[in-house]
């Protein structure tokens, strides 16, 4: 082959070759495109699919906050309602107690005022009863009246000795009884043994049982009775004291006031 044809081929086939390279350079520029475009896509879908996957944990963890919130909300006011009850069930219970209190006072005022004068009239009833033992029963009544003036005292208390004193006074009137005493008859003082039958009279003889007497309810006054009653007392002393057994003695009575 000479070299004008070869020459010739070797143009037609660069020109080819251009020309094929021409029609394919546009093709692989749109491809790279598109491929880029594709990655793109891919990526913004990454993007998207993240983010949703993180919204959605933060949107679990925000209902579990929610959920315990509410939770927490829920037993707070459950909590609020009954402190509420409680707060008014101490009010209603301190307001019972103010009144009780108030109560209280009033009753112990009224109580003392009433005490004060059940020991006033028990005073009385003492000094204008028949003599017996007087110091110890004086004893009582200041000691009734100490007692109820002290601040310290409750009013049970105060009420409780005040019905035992009562008590020992009312059981003088059930009781005989022979103790030791000093008595003025007239201008001589004589230590006799004294009787006491209940609150009826009160009679006293000396030690050796031969002279006899009893107070005088109309005069104030211990007088000395006839010998013809020393038998008697001393019989009734006899008795008292357990010396022989209980039998019926006449005694003088004398006049009982109304």
């Amino acid at each position: 082959m000479n070299s004008s044809k070869v020459r010739m081929m070797v143009l037609l086939a660069v020109t080819g070759a251009l020309a094929l390279a021409s029609a394919v350079t546009p093709r692989a520029q749109e491809a790279k495109k598109l491929g880029e475009t594709v990655d793109q896509t891919v990526d913004t879908q990454q993007q998207t699919q993240k983010q949703q996957d993180e919204w959605a944990t933060e949107q679990a963890a925000l209902v579990n906050r929610y959920r315990t919130a509410r939770a927490n909300v829920e037993y707070l006011e459950k909590r609020e309602a009954f402190e509420e009850s409680e707060v008014s069930a101490l009010e209603a219970n301190i307001a019972e107690l103010e009144r009780r209190l108030v109560e209280s006072k009033r009753l112990n005022e009224s109580l003392q005022d009433t005490l004060n004068a059940v020991v006033g009239r028990l005073q009385t009833f003492v000094s204008s009863d028949i003599p017996f033992l007087t110091e110890e029963r004086s004893a009582r009544v200041a000691s009734l009246k100490e007692v109820i003036a002290r601040p310290d005292v409750t009013g049970a208390e105060k009420l409780r000795r005040v019905l035992e004193g009562l008590q020992v006074e009312a059981n003088y009137g059930n009781t005989v009884e022979v103790y030791q005493e000093e008595v003025a008859v007239g201008d001589e003082t004589i230590y006799a043994d004294m009787l006491r039958i209940g609150r009826v009279s009160v009679y006293w003889r000396t030690p050796d049982g031969k002279r006899v007497g009893e107070y005088d309810r109309a005069t104030g006054k211990w007088v000395e009775l006839d010998d013809k009653y020393a038998r008697p007392i001393n019989m009734t002393v006899d008795m008292a004291t357990r010396l022989r057994p209980t039998e019926i003695v006449d005694l003088p009575i004398g006049r009982i006031e109304p």
